[in-house]
């Protein structure tokens, strides 16, 4: 498992019961993670101190309930960077800690080829590696099916003063979106992507990740140039191994292209109690090119 350490303005302050309580710069918030079987390490009157709590409801979805006000959104850090965040429906703030420990990998990788790259970012949502990316010196193809999403990662971008950079905005249907690509002989060096568990693209379109993510993976594996940089897929789908998404790179881009798969788990760690807090899997492919010192 891959721990994201470095970060200044956020932290995991503990777990239990069904929930975490985190930090978000000068703001607590508590949010339900059903994966926390076990007890709270903390007393009760830390917790009740946070600032704002999402609660689920008995009929789906959730809200949530503030004990003080909080502003619309702020901004936490993260090395270089900047990000917006804001308490979001569905228990969601905007940024995944735990995916700093892909941001470090993609900078490398990126840096590290020493030319030019061409980068696409599916199902892009607020951007956070579409900034990394761009700070290291990638060109960036960001898609996304919800107008808003692509919004808040255009000013992320600005936020980190990289609005400048050269950074194409898609609001569409991600395999509509890459079946044109293909017509168009477009290719890129790298491709990332965090696919929901179910969605609906802009016009209504069904995604299921089981029934999806192969057909997408070999669309991607169309779209890479030779040579290609590096290929990462994050997922959250409760019951999916990191070993699943694996085989379905080594599947796909592998029968296409040469390099090194890797998958594992991303986690974070409970200041309180040091357990580590799983928080979703990721599968890699790194190209020739870019293992190369």
């Amino acid at each position: 498992m891959l721990i994201a350490e470095g970060w200044e303005d956020y932290e995991l302050i503990d777990t239990g019961d069904g929930e975490k309580l985190e930090r978000w710069k000068d703001f607590i918030l508590r949010r339900p993670d059903p994966q926390i079987i076990w007890p709270r390490t903390l007393p009760e009157k830390t917790w009740l101190g946070a600032d704002a709590a999402y609660l689920r409801s008995s009929e789906g979805g959730g809200h949530w309930e503030y004990k003080r006000s909080l502003p619309p959104r702020w901004t936490i850090g993260y090395q270089s960077l900047s990000f917006y965040v804001k308490t979001m429906t569905f228990k969601h703030t905007g940024i995944f800690p735990e995916q700093a420990v892909n941001w470090l990998w993609m900078r490398e990788q990126i840096e590290r080829a020493k030319r030019p790259a061409s980068v696409l970012n599916l199902f892009a949502y607020t951007g956070a590696a579409t900034v990394v990316c761009a700070k290291a010196g990638a060109s960036v193809c960001h898609v996304d099916s919800a107008k808003g999403m692509v919004t808040m990662a255009r000013e992320n971008l600005e936020l980190s003063g990289l609005g400048s950079c050269p950074v194409r905005w898609i609001v569409d249907d991600v395999f509509k979106f890459l079946q044109r690509e293909i017509r168009r002989e477009k290719t890129y060096d790298a491709i990332i992507m965090d696919p929901p568990s179910f969605g609906r693209g802009a016009k209504g379109e069904v995604w299921t990740i089981e029934k999806s993510l192969f057909d997408l993976l070999a669309l991607c594996a169309r779209l890479l140039r030779e040579n290609p940089l590096f290929v990462l897929v994050n997922s959250y789908t409760t019951g999916f191994s990191p070993t699943v998404l694996q085989n379905m790179l080594s599947l796909t881009i592998g029968a296409r292209h040469d390099g090194d798969f890797s998958c594992g788990e991303l986690g974070l760690r409970s200041r309180s109690s040091g357990l580590i807090l799983p928080q979703g899997v990721f599968a890699r492919y790194s190209g020739k090119q870019s293992c190369q010192p």
